[in-house]
């Protein structure tokens, strides 16, 4: 996969390139580019927003900023190619749209800052608006690493294990539940005790243990309440 995020702030990814699973994500082939808005903007100074339409308070992204550096990158006439736009007002991100995005050869995400973006961004230059949660965030990029490390675990060779991935919470394997709960050392601390099935040495009983204890976490919507 070819990961690009376009950021006023391409230092904050320094961490998230750091962590081991995105490492070994680039060391199977994957590439990740963290691009300055201010690097392409046509206005002098670096400047990327401006007042809003209307009034208000704060400021605003504009739209010809964001269009030059998509433009810088990827021409005039770029290739279709996967573009998100994080926004509060976006589809809710979940395990279904990460694995959708996994697919993806190319794929790029637009943080946006202050106020938000000129809406004409989402109207015409990306193909996706997502969100991470109803609240609000400074800025798109915590929700771009959230939606990035979401995906970049999902391609071959990024968790270390191809096993590691197969009874996650909301995969196919536990019906779309939550994980189920896990246990290790010490069997017994504080008064407190390991569940003795699973110091049984059955593996069904172990398997058909969680898989209970999966359903109960979800209730009876695989999507969890």
């Amino acid at each position: 996969m070819r990961l690009d995020v376009f950021t006023l702030f391409p230092e904050w990814f320094e961490w998230f390139v750091a962590q081991r699973h995105v490492r070994n994500a680039i060391a199977a082939g994957s590439e990740l580019r963290f691009l300055d808005y201010r690097e392409t903007t046509p206005l002098g100074a670096g400047q990327v927003d401006d007042s809003p339409y209307g009034g208000g308070a704060g400021m605003v992204m504009r739209v010809d900023v964001v269009d030059a550096a998509l433009r810088a990158a990827y021409g005039d006439t770029p290739a279709p190619r996967r573009t998100v736009l994080l926004t509060p007002s976006g589809r809710m991100f979940d395990e279904d749209l990460a694995a959708d995005l996994a697919a993806e050869p190319d794929l790029t995400l637009l943080c946006g800052r202050y106020e938000g973006i000129d809406e004409r961004v989402r109207d015409h230059l990306v193909t996706d608006a997502v969100s991470i949660g109803r609240y609000v965030l400074a800025g798109g990029e915590l929700a771009a690493m959230v939606v990035a490390d979401a995906v970049l675990r999902k391609l071959p060779g990024a968790l270390g294990h191809a096993d590691s991935a197969l009874e996650e919470s909301f995969t196919d394997a536990l019906g779309g539940h939550p994980e189920y709960p896990h246990y290790t050392r010490p069997a017994t601390y504080r008064g407190w005790p390991v569940p003795e099935v699973l110091l049984s040495g059955d593996h069904e009983r172990v398997r058909q243990w969680r898989l209970e204890r999966s359903r109960e976490r979800g209730g009876t919507d695989p999507g969890g309440s």
